[in-house]
């Protein structure tokens, strides 16, 4: 028995294979995310790191099944292993096939994997106390509080969400939890959206960007928070940033996005101290560091993220790489190549450009 749970456990919660999302405008075709693949183990964190426009978020929003139109997910599979004795489903199933606004995308969505949205005052209603919004929450995912069936009373709700409170680290949660959102600070709404994300016990949890909106203090905070919470529930994370500092912090695995493609992944110690990718050495070059010295200034890339409707030929990163090797680059698309020590690089600097995909 011990054996069995043991194997099941080195099985991927999340696995994304050869996901592309394009988004069809009157200017043309946009290839938000072009062929990514990655795996998200249980109980681990996974950060997704990438400059703005890499595709992190359309990546988030298609394993949730929230692409707004006209983005429509055109290839691929989001495999997300659901526990097979909760009498829910299949041990496997395939995300991209279930409609959006079906039942059973509905039920696995909010409830198994749940999200921490980049901005909590766009996320809470403002005519609603944030209570009732996390209320109605728990009452239409009863069965992770009761799962013998019945549901659950309004007042019951109440209780769980003050303990919810309680547990991120609300102040007074009997009164905050008759609040509106523009009545709390911004630490206070992520603290809340964080309590409604975990408010149905998720076994993933997707951050996008939670700290975006908020100041350096109340940053650590909330990461402090994620950490210890993930640490006590067990839960497994993607934790979506473009900041490398906040994914020291939080990451157990990386993947590094350039231009809607996976450059690079691997351990967070891996990609820190031994990089594969030009384009992951150049963000790593890129931050401050408090042993550095004065009054110079820090490495940039050079050029620019191109345009969405002008994608360069051959490897994405190619215009802007100070590495690039003559024309192979130009005119042949590297693979992701596995480097051994969990590490994988999609650059020619470690395959031969015979073996374009």
């Amino acid at each position: 028995m011990t054996a069995m749970v043991k194997q099941i456990a080195t099985e991927p919660l999340l696995s994304v294979r050869d996901l592309h999302v394009d988004f069809g405008l009157d200017e043309g075709l946009v290839r938000a995310v072009d062929g990514v693949s990655f795996d998200v183990m249980p109980g681990r964190v996974l950060g997704i790191v990438g400059e703005s426009g890499c595709g992190k978020s359309v990546t988030m929003r298609a394993i949730l099944q929230l692409v707004d139109e006209p983005g429509r997910i055109t290839r691929g599979e989001i495999v997300y292993r659901r526990d097979a004795g909760d009498g829910l489903g299949s041990a496997g199933v395939d995300l991209t096939k279930l409609p959006r606004h079906g039942a059973a995308m509905r039920a696995i969505r909010g409830a198994e994997i749940a999200l921490i949205p980049q901005e909590p005052m766009a996320a809470f209603s403002p005519v609603h106390t944030v209570g009732a919004q996390i209320v109605e929450a728990i009452r239409l995912h009863h069965r992770q509080w009761r799962p013998e069936g019945g549901g659950l009373s309004v007042n019951d709700a109440r209780d769980i969400v003050v303990d919810l409170f309680r547990d991120v680290g609300i102040s007074m949660p009997e009164q905050r939890v008759d609040a509106y959102s523009w009545q709390l600070s911004g630490g206070l709404r992520q603290r809340a959206m964080i309590a409604m994300a975990l408010s149905c016990k998720p076994r993933l949890l997707v951050a996008d960007e939670p700290t975006t909106a908020i100041d350096v203090t109340t940053q650590a905070q909330v990461l402090a928070l994620l950490r210890e919470l993930q640490r006590k529930h067990g839960t497994a994370i993607i934790f979506i940033t473009h900041d490398l500092g906040v994914i020291a912090q939080m990451a157990n695995d990386v993947v590094v996005m350039y231009l809607g493609r996976v450059v690079e992944q691997g351990p967070v110690d891996g990609i820190f101290h031994a990089a594969k990718h030009p384009y992951t050495r150049a963000l790593l070059r890129s931050i401050p560091s408090i042993s550095g010295a004065t009054r110079v200034a820090l490495p940039t890339i050079s050029g620019t993220l191109p345009h969405p409707f002008n994608r360069p030929g051959g490897c994405p990163y190619h215009p802007r790489c100070d590495e690039k090797i003559g024309t192979v680059c130009a005119s042949h698309v590297p693979h992701l190549t596995q480097l051994g020590n969990g590490q994988a690089a999609s650059c020619f600097l470690h395959q031969d450009a015979s073996e374009t995909a």
